[in-house]
């Protein structure tokens, strides 16, 4: 079977799971409305950072499929690491507060052009960084932190998201892909919900040849995706 013909069958596996994450933000609009008309007052801010975290879920799938259909004319361009990440933090840093949740962004360095799908590399770091702020362990104190960074390797230029807890272990995900559409937690020892959003940015990820995988950095865990720079670009 051809990568392509395989596409269809990620789809549904992956709508599925966006399915079934998506009954929790429309109950707890649908609650919020239900005590609006009981004249009770509303969370208003809960209410736009919930649907904002649904709509950034569909708009994620949406994207998805539409790249894997697009895959062999997808609109490539030099893009900078750090813009990407500062608008990525940019997005996430309603639901981060509404969550308790420190968002720093680490993009001390220079780093060079990259050669990516701009719109598509953004949206898979926006719907992990979602799935993991949502999957971070309820607190008082300390606020939790969550670090958007970028670094060097061997590869290339890996950027991701951090924090002090190892949220998902290789084989906790190596499993969640293939339980994906098939139970209701896949990734059970990491979230209490379908996991969707890690499951997204892994199909726009994988759509644009790319892997999201398990990095380390300073000490933080992360899950990110390794950047090719482009080398000509940086000579000019």
């Amino acid at each position: 079977m051809s990568r392509g013909d395989s596409v269809p069958m990620v789809s549904q596996q992956l709508l599925l799971s966006v399915a079934e994450q998506l009954k929790l933000p429309l109950l707890q609009i649908a609650r919020q409305a239900e005590l609006a008309s009981l004249h009770a007052q509303p969370n208003l801010g809960l209410i736009q950072s919930t649907a904002d975290t649904a709509l950034r879920l569909i708009d994620g799938y949406v994207l998805g499929v539409r790249l894997n259909l697009e895959q062999s004319q997808l609109d490539v361009e030099p893009v900078s690491v750090s813009s990407i990440l500062y608008d990525t933090g940019q997005e996430l840093d309603a639901i981060a507060k509404a969550y308790g949740v420190s968002l720093e962004l680490n993009i001390a360095g220079r780093y060079g052009p990259v050669m990516a799908h701009k719109q598509g590399l953004q949206t898979a770091l926006v719907s992990l960084g979602v799935a993991l702020i949502e999957a971070l362990p309820a607190t008082e104190a300390p606020q939790l932190k969550l670090q958007l960074a970028a670094y060097r390797c061997r590869y290339g230029i890996v950027a991701g998201l951090y924090s002090e807890t190892e949220q998902l272990s290789l084989d906790a995900l190596r499993q969640g892909r293939r339980l994906q559409g098939k139970v209701r937690q896949p990734l059970a020892q990491h979230s209490h919900t379908s996991g969707a959003g890690i499951f997204v940015a892994d199909a726009l990820l994988a759509a644009m040849d790319l892997k999201l995988q398990l990095t380390r950095h300073h000490g933080l865990f992360g899950l990110g995706t390794v950047l090719e720079p482009n080398n000509q670009l940086q000579l000019v």
